[in-house]
């Protein structure tokens, strides 16, 4: 019996050895790197495909890559992404030509796009970067022609990047889950936008990847073959807002209780465009506004979700703003109309409010804009809160602003 015991323990303590042996080499280990085939490929620029690219580009790039203050695409802290991948931060992707991707191939940023490899360096790029496996060539291309474009957001910005630091299950999940993509052998054609299912089926799985939020988890979303991801669009994804507070995506199926089997196709329209559930509830950051895309667009996303396996899963609450007691009735109102969660407690989150004291001296103005922002900006993706915030409040809420631009 001593010795069964004595092996026994020799056993468990092997396996104690190689378990603790894996988790510090996880630990240790920076990302897998892999070989680097940039395909030859030049993107020839017309007005058309920039047209394209930047219709296509403000609501992928811009959402993660546009600074707050610089207003342009040099990389900024992903607030949103849920902590168990640790702390990251997008890249600089302007045209300046060492900090941004002025000196890239067009190859190479196709080749980034498609695979997840950094074409300079080999290493794959952490889960939270979408890979447009199934993104059509055109549309890629057309990407990669805005990029190149004279456009202010992408005018060369002298920022420095700043180093991610991914959590050690994100190097987990790519060492034993999550890998680079290949490039494609073959060409992927435009869809059929006259198919109102196909082409929504194309946007919500392969250029706006709505399943990557709306399913289950995203460790589990499978981009390959996002359909078979667990949980398809029945939501449940931890997400965070910018004060990193959690935030669920909800079931977007066609489930009259838990979905949004009971929206119209007008209710959708205007939820995802302007930010606004048929109750008349915002819709609240991390889920942003579609307000660059075409009603076509969301038209077909409308006829896609119609054909979605229905789930019954339930929406899990998400986090509940409490002002403290003693608060001013401009904080009440700014917690209450969901400010905080896209602008944070102290004004600096998606957008900088602490410049509005300053840009908008006279409280008509800056109120103005409050009530209707598209007037001032008409790509802003801050909703247009007329008629939804009431008249009383404008007045507390243009006071907050001003108390957190001092």
């Amino acid at each position: 019996m001593k010795r069964i015991l004595k092996w026994a323990g020799l056993a468990v303590s092997l396996i104690a050895l190689i378990v603790g042996g894996f988790a510090l080499f996880i630990q240790l280990r920076s990302m897998p790197k892999f070989d680097v085939s940039v395909p030859d490929i030049t993107v020839q620029s017309t007005p058309e495909r920039i047209a394209r690219g930047r219709h296509l580009a403000m609501s992928l790039c811009a959402e993660c890559h546009r600074h707050p203050t610089t207003r342009t695409l040099s990389g900024t802290q992903m607030l949103d992404l849920p902590e168990q991948f640790g702390v990251a931060f997008s890249k600089n992707i302007t045209n300046h030509p060492t900090k941004g991707i002025g000196s890239w191939k067009d190859g190479e940023i196709i080749w980034l796009l498609r695979t997840g490899i950094h074409p300079k360096t080999g290493l794959y790029v952490p889960p939270w970067m979408p890979k447009f496996v199934h993104m059509s060539d055109e549309d890629l291309q057309s990407i990669v022609a805005w990029l190149r474009s004279d456009d202010p957001i992408v005018a060369a910005t002298d920022q420095d990047n700043t180093a991610s630091t991914p959590s050690w299950f994100a190097k987990f999940l790519v060492t034993v889950a999550f890998k680079p993509f290949d490039y494609p052998k073959t060409a992927i054609a435009q869809p059929d936008t006259t198919n109102l299912v196909s082409y929504g089926k194309y946007l919500a799985t392969g250029v706006y990847d709505c399943y990557a939020c709306h399913s289950a988890d995203i460790a589990t979303m499978n981009q390959l073959e996002p359909e078979k991801s667990p949980g398809f669009m029945g939501g449940g994804t931890q997400m965070l807002d910018v004060n990193r507070n959690p935030m669920y995506a909800t079931n977007i199926t066609f489930d009259k209780t838990h979905g949004i089997g009971s929206w119209t196709e007008g209710q959708f329209i205007v939820a995802l465009r302007d930010g606004f559930r048929p109750n008349g509830a915002p819709i609240r950051y991390p889920m942003p506004r579609g307000v660059h895309m075409s009603e076509l667009e969301l038209r077909a996303m409308y006829a896609y979700l119609q054909t979605v396996p229905v789930s019954a899963k339930a929406n899990v609450p998400s986090y509940a703003y409490t002002p403290a007691s003693g608060s001013t009735a401009g904080e009440k109102a700014y917690h209450a109309y969901g400010c905080v969660n896209c602008h944070g407690a102290t004004g600096v989150g998606y957008g900088d409010l602490r410049l509005a004291d300053k840009k908008y001296p006279d409280d008509t103005t800056l109120i103005s804009v409050i009530r209707n922002v598209r007037t001032y900006y008409p790509e802003s993706t801050m909703p247009v809160w007329d008629g939804h915030v009431k008249e009383d409040d404008y007045a507390s809420l243009a006071a907050h602003v001003r108390r957190l631009g001092k």
